[in-house]
């Protein structure tokens, strides 16, 4: 496990975000709808994703990563 050590500023920056400009929760359901979204697109073979295709799978699971840290939802 990888642990970084986050500068006061961006710590700052993340809590004035989620506290000023969205909800955590809303801001996982916006992660988990495009990565549906994508998900879809890449899997029918959409023209608009194609050149992202090699990247998605490892984008798919750090936004999914990051949607857990903000609203945790798979966990049991």
């Amino acid at each position: 496990m990888i642990i970084y050590k986050y500068s006061t500023e961006l710590e700052t920056r993340l809590n004035d975000f989620f506290t000023d400009k969205i909800d955590c929760k809303e801001m996982a359901k916006m992660i988990r709808e495009v990565n549906n979204a994508l998900s879809l697109s890449v899997m029918r073979k959409c023209e608009t994703v194609e050149y992202g295709i090699k990247n998605v799978d490892d984008n798919f699971y750090w936004l999914n990563q990051l949607a857990e840290v903000l609203d945790p939802y798979l966990e049991t």
